[in-house]
């Protein structure tokens, strides 16, 4: 919905500069939209006035709501105030507010505390909050009392507004100019949580330095955390930045055309051959053992989806976390507000999905998914609130896909996700809500009997109220399914028409898989499902659309997270059929076939290796050669200088000669 990293943005602009159609633009993909209109509606007789205010009318689509607090200048605050996380509200604008206020019909006044109860409102509120101002501050000083006032009034909000928001924009002749940073500082996040510390959030920053770390911890690593973005008609990424798996398809052209999600669309399909060849070409690699096991279907499922036989590990991950609640018997034993509090905490970097997705380097996007009514009392969505957010969650696909993201993991927090998806597989697949419909377990670890008959009930009605329904896609996302698992169905589309894989964990993921059947169904193909995590409802899912878990791990952490802790043994498993060799008996390259070298000697030495037997060096001096196998001792005394041969007699001394 917005430019990374704000929750809250004050749009400023002169007279015709287009703030007001560029901050419509930010929420134009936004399933619900909360218009708050604050200006008064004028002299009858102005036509102008209501020309221009006629305009602005025309532009809202159908699916947004417009509330008028022209009424009551306090009334904004208090509407701010009391919205929920998954609501978006735009105000347009601080003017006509301002103007209000400023009515003698409402004063005395004290304008002041109005204006900071408003940034107070504003500061902490948990919605997407678009606010709409006119830039009085670079006009000339108004010549009339009530003028000076107006601008005084006006610059004031606009200051304690600015302060307020995460981010603040300036439009000039429709172009905007970013004025406030979009990313707020992160707290440092422990590596490792101490006795008393799991759960508990980063120390907060003190005078506004940043938080201490132990002496010798290492700084832990957050995740890149972003929120919903509207970006320009999609061009295709360079072939260098992005990879060749991600490029854009016939059906991104027709999204920015608006595209009409139907029944029957075309997409594309995985590799035919590549997916193949990349399992058979594990079994020439030089692996010791038997090999990969079950995890060669990753490689396959990878070189399908790459269109390669040696994929290649994804380094770009994204984690699209959707929250919306449904309301009713579905969400029965759920805390009320915890869910909020969860999606709250991943959007800071907290929490356990936040640090897994810190620790494989993905990224993280928290999505607002569209509330949904109690099931059992009618229809959870209506069918413009389905059209918008199919197409949010393809738009979604598509900014990923632009972004050069190479996988996405399908990820959902949320009251009765659990009853929905059992109301959708029920609806689609011919289940029995009490056989997919998982126990209700308390945050005490205790089983809650109660809760889960309230959710069966509420199922159960939910399907007997649309047994003459039709059971088409939409239908089903209607009546049962609610914001979420529309949403995530429109991201499975969206990602299949830009060839982008997805990890699915979850009953959220697995509902939009099986309504995703009915509108394209080439969108399983590019599934891959980690983990079942022992939910009956992930089973049955698995077993109709063909997606066989890999492990069994019955990690309890949260849809989404069991395919994180999972992602870095299949990167690893990519990695090593990527860079393994062939081995050399079928024909891959010899290794260095010398079965000993003799190593350099400590000291000077022969510089060549003697034969199998040398004789020791004599203790004194002596032939600089080796002699023979057999060498005459010395003579003990003074004799001969050289041995006689053996065969040869002395000769005797002749009688009277002395010896010498």
């Amino acid at each position: 919905m917005s430019v990374d990293g704000w929750n809250t943005l004050l749009v400023l602009g002169g007279i015709r500069s287009g703030k007001s159609e560029f901050a419509e633009s930010l929420v134009a993909d936004a399933p619900t939209v909360r218009y708050l209109a604050t200006a008064q509606a004028g002299d009858p007789e102005d036509t102008e006035w209501a020309t221009r205010l006629g305009a602005h009318r025309a532009r809202r689509p159908g699916s947004w709501t417009t509330e008028e607090t022209a009424d009551d200048p306090r009334r904004l605050a208090d509407v701010i105030a009391t919205a929920g996380p998954n609501e978006t509200l735009l105000v347009d604008d601080l003017g006509g507010w301002v103007t209000v206020l400023l009515d003698p019909a409402h004063q005395p006044a004290d304008d002041t505390a109005t204006v900071t109860e408003l940034a107070a409102a504003i500061r902490a509120s948990a919605a997407r909050i678009v606010l709409v101002s006119p830039e009085v501050g670079l006009s000339l000083v108004p010549t009339t009392p009530l003028g000076r006032a107006f601008t005084d009034a006006l610059g004031a909000a606009n200051r304690a507004v600015a302060d307020a928001c995460d981010a603040v924009v300036l439009v000039i002749a429709g172009q905007p100019s970013w004025l406030k940073p979009t990313a707020a500082p992160r707290a440092a996040v422990p590596a490792q949580a101490g006795p008393g510390q799991a759960g508990e959030p980063a120390p907060a920053a003190t005078n506004g330095a940043p938080p201490t770390r132990p002496a010798g911890a290492p700084e832990a690593a957050l995740p890149e955390v972003f929120t919903p973005a509207v970006a320009p008609t999609p061009t295709p990424a360079p072939a260098e930045e992005s990879a060749a798996w991600a490029a854009p398809t016939m059906a991104l052209p027709m999204v920015a055309t608006g595209l009409v999600i139907q029944p029957g669309m075309e997409l594309p399909m995985p590799d035919d051959y590549a997916g193949p060849q990349a399992v058979d070409r594990l079994a020439t690699l030089d692996v010791p053992g038997a090999g990969l096991g079950v995890l060669e279907r990753v490689v396959g499922f990878a070189g399908a989806t790459q269109g390669t036989a040696t994929p290649a590990p994804w380094s770009s991950v994204r984690v699209l976390l959707l929250h919306g609640d449904h309301a009713g018997g579905a969400a029965a034993g759920a805390v009320p507000g915890e869910s909020a509090r969860r999606a709250r905490q991943a959007r800071a970097g907290r929490g356990a999905l936040a640090r897994l997705a810190a620790e494989s380097g993905a990224s993280l996007q928290v999505v607002e998914a569209p509330a949904s009514a109690p099931m059992e009392d009618g229809p959870t969505l209506t069918a413009d609130e389905v059209e918008s957010a199919l197409r949010y969650g393809w738009r979604l696909a598509e900014q990923a896909a632009d972004a050069g993201v190479q996988l996405l993991v399908l990820a959902a927090c949320g009251a009765g996700t659990e009853a929905a998806a059992a109301a959708v597989l029920a609806a689609t697949a011919g289940a029995e809500p009490p056989a997919v419909l998982g126990r209700v377990v308390t945050e005490a670890g205790e089983i809650d009997d109660a809760a889960w008959m309230v959710r069966c009930a509420a199922v159960r009605d939910a399907l007997h109220r649309t047994r003459r329904s039709p059971r088409e896609a939409k239908d089903v996302l209607a009546e049962l399914g609610g914001g979420d698992i529309a949403v995530a169905t429109g991201v499975l589309l969206g990602a299949t028409a830009r060839r982008v894989p997805v990890l699915l964990d979850g009953p959220v993921g697995v509902a939009a898989g099986m309504v995703s059947r009915d509108l394209a169904g080439q969108a399983r193909h590019w599934c891959l499902l980690p983990d079942h995590g022992g939910q009956p409802a992930v089973r049955l899912a698995a077993d109709v659309l063909g997606l066989t878990p890999l492990l069994d791990l019955r990690l309890g952490l949260g849809e989404g997270a069991t395919a994180l802790a999972t992602l870095p043994l299949l990167r690893s498993v990519l990695a090593l059929a990527a860079t393994l060799p062939v081995h050399p008996s079928l024909g891959g390259e010899p290794e260095d076939d010398e079965e000993f070298v003799e190593p350099e000697p400590a000291g000077p030495g022969p510089t060549t290796t003697e034969p199998e037997f040398a004789e020791p060096e004599p203790a004194g001096p002596g032939p600089t050669t080796t002699e023979p196998e057999f060498a005459e001792p010395e003579p003990a005394g003074p004799g001969p200088t050289t041995t006689e041969p053996d065969e040869r007699v002395a000769v005797p001394e002749s009688p009277g000669r002395r010896a010498d």
